[in-house]
């Protein structure tokens, strides 16, 4: 039977630490299937957006300090459908923009199937020299099928990560629960959450009286994360009023798509924290941060003093989030994307609805499930530090949120067979960028008395000084 909203939201929020009885603010209206699937993407991406406006209606509260009312949430599940693709509904000019790589889907091999990720060229050109294609073909699509096909899936696996690429295996559920990674995630909640360090005295003052409920208004969020899952959490950081300063290194530009899509009222900087000048920035924004959030893989940024335990010992009552691919196990240091978690999980097996190609699920639900629950983590967290003053870490991971997602597999659902249209009419909004206009996803959760949108457009990438505003 598949759960509701509410079960799930009552879920998200025991792994966040919250008093059950605040799930009674959330409600949920509109169909059950504008997602539709074999495993419950609806209910699943209602809950954790329901999940990240509670936390903010919670934070907004305890500012006050009079212990006022939980301002109320709604979550209509076209308004989450909507959000939940919105790289689909990205327009600049009346144009899509961004996409996925033609070689970024399933391919056979000779005893399997695989699932590559070529979106970004170097990634690409990666998988080209994992199997020996020294120039660019005129077919490329051709090219890398011919070769895989009489390659044993565990081979291409190595080979392409071997050069730096990503490919992984497609598994049944059966078989990834039976690995020693899938093991080790099977009964773990979706956030690991634990507060840390002695009483400080850091706290938030009260909102601002006039305008709308910004829950974070004043929080200065550090933003070292990359792709969609944790930029769409600093987004609904930033849309609750957040100053967010993304930080990328000027050797690695992102996909023009995804930034636009997750720049929305953040700013956007570029250092290179392998200079001497980049780490004394750094540690000038630091020392006034209240969240660090960071997507890279686990262990990446410890060089530049990231890590998360040399973070919270520097800076007592900081929130440090950091989001993997895998979680914890062998896996842990691999890269990897939404699509490509779906395929060993065993959720592209479990889409297939019996089809022995494998699916995947209507939109990149681990990806935005993981950044909501992100944005929720950190905003329960600054609540308990207005009570103790103490620092949190929040673990987040996309296979973590697979995990806990087919928990509640029922192998008697199945794929709807006529799938009704979702309507966007209502749920999308427009900026300006650099003259052009820019066609986006509005939040999928309504806070009351909150914003319905943020207060600015994306900027240019990296066309931000590196400096609080």
């Amino acid at each position: 039977m598949r759960p509701t909203p509410h079960e799930l939201l009552s879920e998200a929020w025991r792994s966040l630490g919250g008093d059950p009885a605040l799930t009674a603010s959330a409600a949920f209206t509109g169909r059950p299937d504008t997602l539709p699937a074999r495993l419950p993407v609806t209910e699943f991406a209602q809950a954790v957006a329901a999940a990240a406006g509670l936390a903010g209606a919670e934070l907004a509260a305890a500012r006050a300090g009079s212990h006022p009312d939980l301002a109320a949430v709604t979550v209509d599940s076209e308004a989450a459908a909507i959000a939940f693709t919105s790289e689909r509904h990205l327009r600049l000019d009346g144009n899509p923009v961004g996409g996925m790589d033609p070689l970024s889907k399933f391919f056979a091999c000779a005893d399997g199937v695989v699932r590559l990720h070529a979106n970004y060229p170097h990634h690409r050109a990666a998988l080209f020299a994992a199997l020996g294609i020294e120039d660019e073909p005129v077919d490329p699509e051709e090219a890398v099928a011919e070769r895989l096909v009489m390659l044993p899936v565990a081979d291409v696996e190595e080979r392409v990560r071997e050069h730096g690429g990503l490919a992984f295996a497609a598994r049944t559920l059966d078989a990834w629960r039976a690995h020693p990674h899938g093991a080790g995630l099977a009964d773990l909640l979706p956030v690991a959450m634990r507060r840390t360090g002695a009483e400080t005295p850091r706290r938030l003052g009260p909102t601002p009286s006039d305008g709308p409920l910004l829950p974070a208004a004043g929080v200065r969020v550090l933003d070292f994360t990359r792709v969609i899952a944790g930029p769409v959490g600093t987004r609904t950081l930033a849309l609750l009023g957040a100053d967010v300063l993304r930080v990328d290194s000027p050797d690695l530009p992102e996909l023009p798509g995804q930034h636009l899509d997750t720049g929305l009222g953040k700013r956007s900087a570029l250092l290179d924290l392998r200079s001497p000048d980049g780490l004394a920035r750094l540690d000038e924004l630091l020392a006034d941060a209240d969240v660090v959030v960071s997507g890279y893989r686990p262990g990446a940024l410890t060089r530049f003093g990231l890590d998360p335990d040399a973070l919270l010992a520097r800076h007592p009552g900081l929130v440090v989030a950091t989001l993997s691919a895998w979680g914890p196990g062998p896996w842990s240091e691999y890269r990897g994307f939404d699509s490509l978690v779906q395929a060993p999980t065993g959720i592209a097996a479990i889409e297939a609805d019996g089809d022995l190609r494998p699916a995947a699920l209507p939109a990149q639900a681990l990806d935005h499930g993981t950044g909501y629950l992100l944005a929720a983590g950190v905003l329960r967290a600054l609540t308990e530090r207005q009570h103790d003053g103490r620092g949190t870490h929040l673990e987040l991971a996309l296979a973590r949120t697979a995990a806990w997602l087919v928990r509640h597999f029922d192998p008697d659902e199945h794929l709807p067979a006529f799938p009704r249209r979702v309507r966007s009419a209502g749920h999308l909004s427009q900026a300006t960028m650099a003259g052009a206009r820019l066609d986006y996803a509005l939040p999928p959760f309504h806070l009351e008395g909150g914003p319905t949108d943020w207060a600015a457009g994306p900027v240019g990438w990296g066309s931000s000084p590196a400096v609080w505003q």
